[in-house]
């Protein structure tokens, strides 16, 4: 059992990266911001029952994502449903055929030499919400699928199968990005 008092001594240094994910959970600074503060706000009044010596940053990042869902996510009267059976695995490594740069270096390498920051947020930020998160926490916040699960509450195999599907579609979105741009050939047929 944790002890309110050192809430904020235990709690502060997890609140740039909570910013950063909520940010591109919300992709809008002042709901971001609104995000992180009833984020901390939960945190701190079930700062009580959290289990010390567990993963802090795990549970944290559970009532950032459960707030996004509960709060942002229902503001949408529809969410976004996409099907991504027909995105073929490893479009992006197929499609760069005969374009090695150099001795070594792999076809994915010489192509993101040619991708800026900006367009790999743009990527990612155009999955859908299910996968876009999933993708964060494994990718970018280097979370384990358990624990991924725990914080998005859904099975490991749900966490597998989302962040399979949204590699995929991040792969399909920066292979369209190097056709429009012209750094790889289109796709024939």
């Amino acid at each position: 059992m944790a002890d309110q008092a050192t809430f904020a001594e235990d709690t502060t240094g997890f609140m740039d990266s909570l910013y950063t994910a909520a940010l591109r959970m919300t992709r809008n600074a002042s709901d971001a911001q609104d995000l992180v503060q009833e984020t901390y706000l939960k945190a701190y009044r079930g700062y009580g029952g959290f289990e010390a010596g567990t993963n802090l940053k795990a549970w944290l990042y559970r009532i950032l994502t459960n707030t996004f869902i509960n709060t942002y996510r229902s503001r949408k009267r529809h969410p976004e449903e996409t099907e991504l059976d027909d995105v073929e695995e490893l479009y992006l490594f197929r499609r760069m055929n005969g374009r090695d740069g150099g001795i070594g270096r792999s076809a994915e390498d010489e192509a993101l030499d040619w991708i800026t920051d900006e367009e790999v947020k743009a990527a990612l930020e155009s999955l859908p919400e299910t996968f876009r998160m999933t993708v964060l926490l494994a990718d970018v916040e280097g979370f384990s699928y358990k624990e991924i699960a725990d914080i998005m509450d859904v099975p490991i195999g749900t966490v597998m199968s989302r962040l399979h599907r949204g590699r995929r579609a991040l792969q399909k979105a920066l292979h369209d990005f190097g056709v429009a741009r012209g750094l790889v050939a289109a796709r024939q047929g």
